[in-house]
């Protein structure tokens, strides 16, 4: 079967942490890619499950919001007790 290339910019650093980890379980980073493509035909789709972390959330970012208020104008709680726990 002939082969096609494919060319995908990604951040140096994480090419290097990727490469490095597949290098661990014994891939190189082609047969990885390869890998997930594969995968991904088999299963119709990503072959893993993709979330939103919670921190994110407009839920969640309001009540950081909320807390980091609190703090500047000293309610609740103060910077020195979070540090000392």
């Amino acid at each position: 079967m002939a082969a096609t290339n494919i060319q995908v910019r990604v951040d140096p650093i994480l090419k290097a942490e990727a490469e490095q980890l597949f290098l661990d379980i014994g891939l190189d980073l082609p047969t990885a890619i390869r890998l997930f493509l594969k995968q991904s035909v088999i299963n119709n789709g990503i072959p893993f499950s993709l979330e939103r972390d919670p921190f994110y959330a407009s839920s969640n970012q309001a009540h950081l919001a909320r807390v980091a208020q609190d703090l500047r104008e000293g309610k609740n709680c103060s910077a020195h007790e979070l540090i000392e726990g």
